[in-house]
């Protein structure tokens, strides 16, 4: 056999980008991905920076869409049946996006992953959360080890029923 066609070098590897003093990395803030056979790459802010815009914008669209016609606009239909099957919906979206992410179908993670987002702001609008609630609620959480988070909610949740353990039986 004759040489095969030449071959490119492996990309290389992306620069790490240093958080600013003061700033945590994103990756702080979703889940421990240290266990991915993947290497490490930066990844960008979820959506407490700039992409936050993009997310308002779209929250902004689908509460104008409140009084359209169900005829003409999707969201309108969505909310015009009301939350719980608003609900149904954004499960369903993200139960799609799970299977494609054990699938391994990145570009359709991708895209189920703004379908997931579009369903949950219509979800958002249904149940009159403003996006600012969550931006504000993501950022009281920074910096909270996600295990230390989690240990204090199952410390308090029995206690906001009024149970004398924190033991849920």
């Amino acid at each position: 056999m004759g040489k095969s066609a030449k071959q490119k070098p492996p990309p290389k590897p992306k620069k790490q980008v240093k958080p600013k003093k003061g700033r945590r990395p994103a990756r702080a803030l979703v889940a421990d991905l240290s266990a991915s056979a993947e290497p490490q790459r930066h990844l960008a802010p979820l959506a407490i920076g700039p992409a936050s815009v993009v997310l308002d914008r779209l929250w902004s669209v689908v509460m104008s869409r409140r009084t359209a016609d169900p005829a003409v606009s999707h969201s309108a239909r969505l909310l015009a049946r009301g939350t719980a099957k608003v609900a149904q919906k954004f499960g369903e979206e993200a139960v799609e996006c799970l299977i494609e992410a054990v699938a391994g179908n990145r570009d359709a993670v991708i895209a189920e992953s703004a379908d997931v987002l579009y369903h949950l702001i219509v979800l958002w609008v249904a149940s009159g959360i403003r996006p600012e609630e969550v931006w504000e609620e993501l950022k009281r959480r920074e910096g909270i080890s996600g295990i230390a988070e989690k240990a204090a909610r199952a410390r308090d949740l029995p206690l906001a029923f009024g149970l004398e353990t924190t033991k849920i039986p």
